[in-house]
């Protein structure tokens, strides 16, 4: 939302007095907001004191709405009229009203948590509240956030702090911790995805391994009102493919640009953000470093930077709480960079950061993510292994549906197309046992039977569902750059969802070849075997320096 964005600071940016989204009052000559939003979960109430029995029921519904629109969370605006004007309420109307508010959330079984407050030119005050509310069939809300940034510009020692809750000695001791291979270890660079998790309790307080002493991962997801699950990848060039398979497989609601105060936007930070806006994950930015040198030439460099992916973003550096909180409210539109300044050896900057991941929405609403699970069951799987006498392990993501324990499904698409019939044994979320994974969780499940041969890329289906695996598909692709032109018989690899593979370039529709930031209809084969893909599914390809981006439009499945 807009809505607070000059309130607390009418002087913070210029160009904001002229936005069509705050508009003065001339009777008053007091900032308004926007009309009321009627979708969405953000509502205004002028004062809400001493409601009747019937008006108190009807609140407690509204704000149930409004709390499912926003999958859990809702913004209240006390003291603003539903045309956006700032009326403002006196302290002992404030009062009542916070309190009420306070009676609606715990009617629902809600927390509120009062964001700011502002005191008015007429001696009036407003204010903004969270509500919040965890699910009823859920431990917690979770938000996934891919890191993404240039090699050495300090994305698994941010990580390692924020999650461990210690600072680093500023020779790489937090980033420790996030490794999991030897050699990433002696080489002190990331080579695969690893998992990291940080909670927020119902005050907003951070809960990490340093919360209390010998906490473990079920503790933290246990304690825990909302859960920001952290996607480190890798940042050097030669695992582009690991980052893009993160970003595409994952599907993380938001992504954090890390970016170095000494070296600035170099290197693969252009080609992150370029495939952060090409697959449509909203994201923010965090500087670090800054106690080594001060991040102006960096900041300065920021706007160019990103006008030159064609982002047409307007950076906001976040220097108080106040414009924390109007970063998260935006964070969903596509107008709006966040930009934070953070050291990880002197603490600089990092409240700031954990306010804003604490305020940070969930990627879909609550009836969207009600919908995916009443269909049937999909589950992408990226990462496959055998753990001892456990057996067989699959993790990857539930895209649709539910899967419990003893749920039988079937796993492909096979060399030849098929698909095999399994059964979960077990399930396990953020290192936890659980009983039930629903759609947009990531899990590992265990199979009850050992099936060879298998890759990343597979899915687990519905027993009952007819599935094939596909060779060929046709896409709508726009090519953002290539040297000279795709013609039929280009080679590249394509990431579609968890799929990573070889593709290649059997006709093109309405012409003999491709150029820059030219579109058309490419019929694409795969080079290795079958996949299991869908019509909507978004692709991106790469090879060398060519890349592109696309929608599948159809599929022939090698057994229709």
């Amino acid at each position: 939302m807009d809505s607070f964005f000059s309130l607390f600071d009418p002087n913070s940016c210029t160009e904001c007095t002229n936005n069509e989204d705050f508009a003065l009052d001339n009777m008053n000559n007091q900032l308004a907001l926007p009309p009321e939003p009627q979708l969405g979960n953000v509502e205004y109430k002028l004062k809400i004191v001493n409601p009747t029995k019937q008006r108190f029921e009807h609140l407690v519904t509204q704000l149930k709405w409004r709390l499912r629109e926003g999958n859990g969370e809702a913004i209240y605006e006390i003291g603003v009229e539903d045309s956006g004007i700032l009326a403002g309420l006196t302290k002992r109307d404030m009062t009542a009203s916070l309190q009420t508010l306070k009676q609606m959330a715990i009617k629902l079984g809600a927390t509120t948590t009062i964001l700011r407050e502002r005191v008015l030119d007429n001696g009036r005050s407003v204010a903004e509240v969270l509500v919040r509310k965890i699910p009823d069939d859920q431990n917690n809300i979770e938000i996934r956030v891919a890191v993404l940034g240039n090699a050495d510009a300090g994305k698994s020692t941010l990580l390692g702090v924020l999650t461990q809750g210690s600072l680093d000695n500023g020779r790489g001791r937090a980033r420790l911790n996030m490794f999991r291979h030897l050699h990433e270890i002696q080489s002190g660079r990331t080579s695969s995805i690893s998992h990291e998790i940080l909670g927020f309790n119902s005050q907003g307080q951070p809960i990490n391994y340093s919360y209390s002493e010998l906490i473990t991962a079920e503790e933290i997801c246990d304690s825990s009102t909302k859960l920001v699950t952290f996607l480190d990848l890798a940042g050097h060039k030669k695992y582009i493919r690991t980052t893009i398979q993160g970003l595409s497989g994952y599907s993380p609601h938001h992504a954090m640009l890390v970016i170095s105060s000494s070296a600035g936007a170099v290197g693969m930070a252009h080609e992150h953000l370029a495939i952060a806006i090409a697959l449509n994950v909203p994201f923010f930015i965090v500087i670090t470093k800054t106690d080594l040198v001060q991040p102006t030439s960096t900041l300065q460099g920021l706007e160019s930077f990103l006008k030159q992916v064609g982002s047409r973003r307007v950076p906001l550096v976040i220097k108080n709480l106040d414009d924390v909180i109007t970063a998260g409210a935006n964070q969903l539109t596509e107008n709006v960079v966040p930009i934070f300044c953070v050291s990880s050896v002197s603490g600089e900057g990092l409240e700031l950061l954990l306010k804003f991941l604490h305020v940070l929405p969930p990627g879909i609403s609550l009836k969207e993510k009600e919908r995916l699970e009443q269909e049937s069951p999909e589950f992408h799987i990226d990462e496959n292994f055998k753990a001892g006498d456990v057996g067989q392990i699959l993790g990857g993501l539930l895209t649709k549906g539910v899967i419990t324990e003893g749920t039988k499904m079937q796993i492909g698409p096979m060399k030849d197309g098929a698909f095999q019939k399994v059964t979960i044994k077990s399930i396990h979320r953020n290192r936890v046992p659980c009983r039930m994974v629903r759609a947009g969780q990531s899990a590992a499940v265990c199979l009850d039977i050992y099936v060879p041969n298998l890759r990343n890329g597979l899915v687990l289906l519905n027993v009952e569902e007819h599935a094939e695996g596909s060779l060929f598909f046709q896409a709508n692709v726009s090519v953002l750059f290539h040297a000279t032109a795709i013609h039929p018989g280009f080679q590249t690899t394509v990431h579609i969802g968890n799929i990573r593979q070889t593709a290649v370039v059997i006709g093109i529709c309405s012409s003999q070849c491709i150029h820059t930031n030219e579109r058309d209809s490419v019929l694409f084969k795969f080079k290795l075997h079958p996949e299991y893909i869908t019509v909507g599914q978004r692709l991106l390809f790469r090879e060398g320096s060519a890349k592109g981006i696309g929608e599948i439009t159809q599929i022939f499945p090698l057994h229709p």
